[in-house]
């Protein structure tokens, strides 16, 4: 129960939270099907400890860090998956501007240690805020700064090799992401 008495209806949790939940954990895994049972294995967990939800408002990134845990539980297990080398990954022939492949993408993601990779999926893709990373890893805003810009950075080399030797970068194009 949270302050208010009332109970948390994990029906409601599922409905408004389902697809942060295996957006994060697909991101996460680079699998749709990993996603897919870390989404249900963090469902599972949230009704198992639904009491320790004192907030409902805070139930996004309660989740999120549950998903973590169980994607770091894999991990430590040996029960994740190998990630796909970028060298396997065939170069788009047009490269100035265009879209990122959703694949490379997911490709230089999964290259990262989880450190980087946590931080940097929920700034960019679940929009999350600094200070609200900083709990859910519990580190310092700092550090998930500086994880951020280091991320951001290996993810810029990975996708840059994508592009043709000659290519050139756009005018104006700026480090800030």
């Amino acid at each position: 129960m949270h302050d208010g008495g009332q109970p948390i209806d994990l029906a409601m949790l599922v409905e408004e939270h389902y697809a942060l939940v295996y957006r994060y954990a697909c991101r996460l895994s680079g699998s749709a099907c990993e996603a897919e049972d870390l989404t249900q294995q963090a469902f599972l967990t949230a009704q198992r400890k639904l009491d320790q939800l004192r907030e409902p408002e805070r139930a996004k990134g309660w989740l999120c860090a549950i998903v973590r845990n169980a994607y770091l539980k894999e991990l430590r297990d040996g029960n994740g998956h190998a990630a796909v080398s970028l060298d396997r990954v065939a170069e788009p022939a047009d490269t100035e501007n265009a879209p990122i492949d959703r694949e490379e993408l997911q490709a230089a993601l999964n290259e990262l240690p989880e450190e980087f990779r946590t931080p940097l999926i929920l700034f960019y893709f679940e929009e999350f805020t600094y200070r609200e990373i900083a709990e859910r890893m519990e580190t310092p805003v700092g550090t998930v700064m500086s994880r951020l810009a280091r991320a951001k950075s290996h993810l810029r080399e990975r996708l840059a090799m994508r592009e043709p030797a000659t290519a050139e970068l756009p005018p104006g194009r700026t480090e800030s992401a």
